[in-house]
């Protein structure tokens, strides 16, 4: 199963929809509770409702952040024949601190446990990113 750099992609997109049913399963009942119009989230910033629900959603949009540059550095480094072990463990490291991310925001949300994990998991990224930056300088030069 990590025999490829493609398999952690798959991993953290299958993720980013269990935070995507969370959220929903979440915040579909809150609304409900709070008796407030489905057209009224058409700015979600604008609804009332409590922090805990907010903060799952929160996480799914931070699941379409930062891991777009997660996933096309990946995909460059796939496409190059670059994967090896090293990167996909940096690849599966990067999912593994994503989830660990989210599970904290959506829970205890701990500010500075997320950002730990957030940085943790950057570092990932820089680290195939600058591999890749290194072998393509040694390549050109």
């Amino acid at each position: 199963m990590m025999t490829t750099i493609l398999t952690p992609v798959l991993a953290l997109v299958c993720w980013t929809l269990v935070v995507w049913v969370w959220m929903y399963a979440t915040r579909i009942p809150a609304m409900q509770k709070a008796k407030i119009n489905p057209q009224d989230a058409a700015r979600t910033r604008t609804l009332n409702l409590p922090p805990n629900i907010m903060q799952v959603s929160d996480n799914y949009n931070h699941l379409m952040e930062q891991p777009t540059i997660f996933y096309a550095i990946v995909f460059f480094t796939y496409l190059k024949g670059a994967e090896d072990p090293f990167n996909i463990t940096l690849a599966w490291a990067y999912v593994g601190l994503r989830v660990l991310h989210s599970l904290v925001q959506n829970t205890v949300n701990v500010v500075m446990i997320r950002f730990l994990l957030f940085s943790l998991s950057t570092l990932c990224i820089a680290a195939i990113a600058s591999q890749q930056v290194l072998a393509f300088i040694s390549r050109h030069s």
